[in-house]
């Protein structure tokens, strides 16, 4: 594996990103809803990327690109930031076909982890993954973060309900599993 950092997505990203995201659509829509078909253009994705500077600067959510060497291969966010009493975040991320299944996602994470307890002075990370994604429950585990709920149907995707298991990880706790 080459080096692997994360960083903000900025309006200079939106062409390498839209041809990342046209590239691995078909797989992440396996896993996760599908976007809006406009986004899948350049004036959708610049839309995001400047939804995400401004949410990002009033400090609602930080999304970065997963990016080895100067290739993008993934992203990784945190958004729904809750500060009063919580000083919380909800995880995600989503790492480029052909890059899974090489610690990608586990080192994105943790990259992640470590600005979210660090530089945004979060106390509490959650994610979510559904029960048949082994992957993505190991990248968590692998984190530190452990199951505190199983949530029933509570998904929908394809017209299927599926389950999700809810994981947690405090700013304290070890990174490792």
């Amino acid at each position: 594996m080459g080096t692997l950092r994360i960083r903000p997505v900025a309006a200079a990203d939106a062409a390498a990103l839209l041809r990342f995201e046209i590239e691995h659509r078909a797989y992440f829509e396996r896993w996760v809803q599908a976007r809006d078909p406009a986004f899948y253009s350049a004036q959708g994705v610049a839309a995001a990327i400047a939804a995400a500077e401004s949410a990002w600067a009033a400090g609602q959510a930080f999304q970065y690109l997963v990016v080895e060497d100067a290739r993008i291969v993934g992203r990784v966010n945190l958004t729904h930031i809750r500060r009063a009493h919580f000083h919380c975040a909800d995880l995600g991320y989503r790492i480029g076909e052909h890059d899974g299944g090489r610690g990608v996602a586990s080192q994105a994470v943790a990259l992640c982890l470590e600005q979210a307890f660090g530089a945004h002075g979060l106390q509490r990370i959650e994610a979510t993954a559904r029960p048949m994604n082994q992957g993505s429950i190991r990248v968590l585990e692998r984190n530190g973060f452990h199951q505190f709920g199983h949530s029933k149907r509570s998904f929908e995707l394809g017209g299927q309900w599926f389950d999700r298991l809810l994981f947690e990880r405090h700013r304290d706790e070890p990174q490792a599993a």
